[in-house]
């Protein structure tokens, strides 16, 4: 009999709310006084609501791998591939320690990108120990990832403003 390894969950798509799916999971699992570890590729700022709120929760640990500054998703810095990496490695690391619920936040786009490889994100899912749960997200996820994940959900927006806002305590 094949050996099960983690249950994949992965949230794409163009509209938004992946990250908050993902950090709704989060709170579901907090709330039964599971550990939580989410990684952020991509990502930098301090001052968003899902980094900060870590200081409030207990058995939450939320770590990021990117600049405040947006990466250029044509033309990646050095600095954002470096960052990518670090989270990969901080990713495998954790793993080994089985948290209930393992989020690996913007990882698709950064797969997508090419911050990080699709050999080194399949090792490191298959490293990735039976019993936790791992939530992907990001828009533009790869094919190889979606047919790795157990569950795929697409997130479209179907109506939205024009200029796109993000307002604190619901974007951020």
């Amino acid at each position: 009999m094949k050996k099960r390894g983690p249950l994949i969950f992965l949230w794409t798509g163009n509209g938004w709310g992946k990250t908050t799916s993902a950090f709704g999971a989060a709170l579901r699992s907090l709330g039964h006084n599971k550990k939580v570890v989410v990684i952020q590729f991509m990502k930098g700022r301090k001052d968003i609501g899902e980094y900060k709120i870590q200081k409030k929760l207990k058995n939450l640990t939320v770590k990021q791998f990117g600049r405040p500054q947006w990466v250029n998703l044509k033309n990646p810095s050095l600095q954002d591939k470096k960052s990518a990496q670090q989270g990969l490695l901080y990713a495998k690391k954790i793993a080994k320690t089985k948290p209930f619920l393992l989020v690996l936040d913007e990882l698709n786009l950064a797969a997508k990108i090419n911050l990080l490889g699709k050999k080194e994100v399949l090792e490191l899912l298959e490293e990735i120990p039976s019993g936790v749960h791992v939530y992907l997200t990001g828009r533009y996820a790869p094919r190889w990832l979606i047919n790795k994940a157990d569950y795929v959900n697409e997130v479209v927006m179907k109506k939205g403003p024009k200029r796109l806002i993000g307002e604190k305590g619901i974007d951020y």
